[in-house]
């Protein structure tokens, strides 16, 4: 019988060793692609999608009453990790006018922001929220002071983080704010981070004792915060003088400004506005809408102007067509913008100066008359008539004669 030559007999090992190899793939792939258990239905439930009527009844539980009946109008749901920053039932009676469905979506953010992380980001980042090109705006205190403690103070648009991590179940974290919110800004996402802008810096014997410290901190963190929104809000002349005031600024515990906007600057009102700024200020005091409009005529507020006051001359909101006066200029705007520490009301023309020619000290038991124009003339000092006696009221300010305007007709 012949014999298989050596080279052939290798030749069909191999071939054989081949055939093996490809009879197992072809199981194997077999296998998997008929698999003996089906998927059942719990694996699409591994991703819990949050629906309106859940986050109402997570925000019911945490307290927050407007934001659950929000939560049901702003069909609110996600099925991946969501951050909330939620203002308390008390901070959004700072904005009556706001629309909450709309303000709740422009507070939630899409990913997991527990409060370490927050701390951690750089001063200005912004975060894009659920409605969508509006950000939110993250500041913390630590990035203004580096003496602070080791827990700094979490801002979100000026609004405090007062309640870190009140639900965290590792898709969905709620923050509670506490503080002044209102709706962002169509330019919210476009604003240049405060980190691009340079501040000066106090020395070391002029930064405030330790029972002040914080307050000092928090109002350098909210100038910055009122610089970041202003400039791009059409008040960046306003911005500017901020910034060229910060080290002034930064001492105040808070502060009413009354500024004009960059039409009105760019318009002719410019160098009076600006060469008078601190006659625009009134100190140490965040006087909102809601209480600027409770004032009477011939109400008197402080400024940062030495010697200078500014007085009520018409009172209340009557809006554009009657619009509250003072110094004879009317507010156009009220409340631009407003932190936990500054408040800002537009104008049109800069504040003229009023002139007391028989003025020793404060205004206190005297009440005046007198006429001024808005426009300024004279150079912008006002002349008023000599003083007469009468009574006076308090409500934080000095105030005297009510119907100081009706009289003119005002």
């Amino acid at each position: 019988m012949a014999t298989i030559p050596t080279s052939l007999q290798f030749q069909l090992q191999i071939l054989l060793l081949l055939l093996i190899l490809l009879s197992l793939f072809i199981s194997a792939a077999t296998s998997a692609a008929s698999p003996s258990i089906s998927p059942s239905s719990d694996h699409h439930q591994e991703l819990t999608a949050y629906s309106p009527i859940l986050f109402a009844s997570i925000f019911d539980n945490l307290g927050f009453q407007e934001l659950s009946t929000a939560a049901v109008a702003a069909n609110l749901s996600t099925a991946t990790p969501l951050t909330i920053f939620a203002p308390s039932d008390s901070s959004l009676l700072t904005c009556p006018s706001c629309f909450l469905p709309q303000l709740l979506m422009e507070h939630a953010v899409p990913g997991m922001y527990p409060l370490h992380f927050l701390r951690g980001l750089a001063f200005g980042t912004k975060i894009e929220t659920l409605a969508p090109n509006y950000c939110l705006t993250i500041t913390s205190s630590a990035s203004t002071d580096t003496n602070s403690s080791s827990n700094p103070i979490v801002f979100v648009n000026g609004a405090e983080i007062s309640s870190p991590d009140l639900f965290n179940n590792g898709v969905v974290v709620i923050h509670g704010l506490q503080g002044f919110v209102s709706h962002l800004s169509p330019l919210s996402c476009d604003i240049e981070r405060m980190a691009t802008l340079s501040f000066p810096q106090l020395s070391a014997n002029k930064f405030p004792s330790s029972s002040s410290a914080q307050h000092f901190s928090i109002m350098r963190l909210m100038l910055k915060d009122a610089v970041l929104r202003l400039r791009f809000n059409g008040y960046s002349v306003l911005a500017l003088a901020l910034r060229m005031k910060f080290r002034e600024l930064s001492e105040l515990k808070s502060m009413t400004v009354f500024a004009l906007d960059d039409f009105s600057v760019f318009s002719g009102g410019g160098p009076a506005f600006l060469s008078n700024f601190w006659f625009h200020v009134v100190p140490n005091r965040r006087i909102m809408a809601a209480e600027l409009v409770t004032f009477p005529s011939a109400t008197v507020l402080p400024t940062m102007e030495v010697g200078q006051n500014l007085m009520v001359t018409t009172a209340g909101g009557g809006g554009l067509l009657a619009p509250m006066k003072i110094n004879y200029v009317g507010i156009t705007t009220l409340d631009v913008l407003h932190n936990s520490r500054i408040v800002v009301h537009g104008l049109t023309t800069p504040f003229p100066h009023m002139h007391f020619p028989d003025q020793v000290g404060p205004m206190e038991g005297l009440e005046r008359s007198g006429s001024c124009d808005s426009a300024g003339q004279g150079g912008g000092i006002c002349e008023v008539e000599a003083p007469m006696p009468a009574g006076i009221r308090s409500t934080g300010y000095l105030e005297v004669r009510r119907d100081h305007d009706r009289d003119r007709g005002l």
